[in-house]
């Protein structure tokens, strides 16, 4: 199993602004994690019961990624999927060769979870593990960025003037692409920048463009050469949902800005929520004569065209649960789902949605269409294919 982060040593370290950490970087890299004040809290959700003191010594004494992934964050996701779900699973792992790099484009709506479980499952299933897309606005200085980085997380710029922004793009564009056909490594990316938060999931053209920077002229050939495979993540009930409802509702009049620490926040809250029942669909490849298509097209059409196959891939993929029935029917006061859930069901998704939005009550109503749209778009776009 292939999860180290090793760099062949005749390859420049043109990246290093960006990469993830080198197995001669974690040792150091442990010694920060284990000294952080927040440490020993980490430790008890993960090894409940257990020596914490011991499990910190073991920790310090991690030499290589395979070591932090295998015997750290493995624990610790399998910790979250126990004490925060009703089950995950995952299917289409059958489409993937072993030893290939992927491009998993994946729909986005938890900040560390989506990539970190997708993780899980490709070891589970004897693939390596991929290397994952972090915000910049999240690589702040201290133990998230040292857990990430360690954990094969690599940088994304998102800000900056439009020259800066060209010249990020064409880098992290560059990057993707040598870790998929050079080091035939899997990444991990959203299709969009940012988490979705109404549930509408769309592939954002402006990331097609970054992976177009590098690599042939052609577009079809430029991007067979990705091995797109495009990723529907499904949670029975949303993560950070309160957050995501809040800044839909303020951004209708005003730019939403984050509060200090929001970011941190909702890592937290994604990971301690519950969150039901949880399914990953790898979809198919997209293969390469899909996209001879795009290749007569002029550029911002066969970006398009690239985009709606991702998504209908991605939609065709949900694992729609009550919840999101539930939520439809609500929606559109309809009765055309009610064969997909029960009465007690339906009380239950009413009750926690009153209970989340209580505390706004003179705006009630606009937040429970904002709510219910969360979880009734994955039905609706799931509809649309049918």
């Amino acid at each position: 199993m292939n999860t180290s982060n090793k760099t062949p040593k005749d390859i420049s370290n043109v990246w290093d602004d960006i990469r993830p950490y080198r197995d001669d970087e974690i040792p150091e890299a442990m010694q920060r994690i284990a000294e952080d004040k927040d440490f020993p809290k980490v430790m008890e959700f993960i090894y409940e019961g257990q020596d914490i003191e011991a499990k910190i010594r073991e920790f310090s004494a991690f030499k290589t990624v395979s070591q932090f992934q295998i015997d750290f964050m493995f624990d610790a996701i399998n910790a979250i999927i126990k004490k925060t779900t009703k089950g995950f699973t995952y299917d289409g792992l059958q489409n993937l060769e072993k030893g290939k790099g992927y491009l998993f484009v994946s729909n986005h709506r938890d900040i560390l979870l989506d990539a970190a479980l997708l993780q899980i499952a490709l070891y589970n299933c004897g693939l390596d593990c991929s290397e994952i897309t972090f915000g910049d606005n999240l690589m702040q200085p201290g133990i998230v960025t040292d857990i990430g980085k360690s954990n094969r997380m690599f940088k994304v710029v998102r800000k900056g003037t439009t020259k800066d922004f060209f010249k990020t793009s064409l880098h992290l564009s560059s990057y993707i692409r040598y870790v998929l056909n050079e080091r035939n490594t899997s990444v991990w990316i959203a299709q969009r920048n940012g988490r979705t938060k109404d549930g509408d999931d769309k592939t954002s053209q402006t990331v097609l463009k970054m992976f177009s920077l590098s690599g042939d002229r052609n577009i079809g050939t430029n991007f067979s050469a990705l091995n797109i495979v495009p990723m529907a993540i499904s949670y029975e009930w949303e993560t950070c949902i309160t957050q995501k409802v809040r800044e839909l509702y303020l951004s209708q009049e005003h730019p939403y800005i984050k509060e200090k620490g929001e970011d941190f926040r909702s890592i937290m809250e994604g990971i301690l929520s519950p969150k039901g029942k949880v399914h990953i669909q790898i979809c198919e490849p997209i293969t390469a004569e899909e996209l001879l298509a795009a290749g007569s097209l002029d550029r911002n059409e066969a970006l398009a065209y690239i985009a709606s196959v991702i998504d209908n891939r991605i939609y065709s993929g949900y694992k729609l649960f009550n919840t999101n029935y539930i939520a439809y029917d609500m929606l559109y006061n309809t009765f055309k789902f009610t064969d997909k859930y029960t009465k007690e069901e339906y009380k239950n998704f009413a009750d926690v949605m009153h209970a989340t939005l209580s505390r706004w009550k003179e705006s009630l109503l606009p937040l429970m269409n904002l709510y219910l749209k969360v979880y009734s778009n994955p039905v609706l776009n799931k509809m649309n294919l049918e």
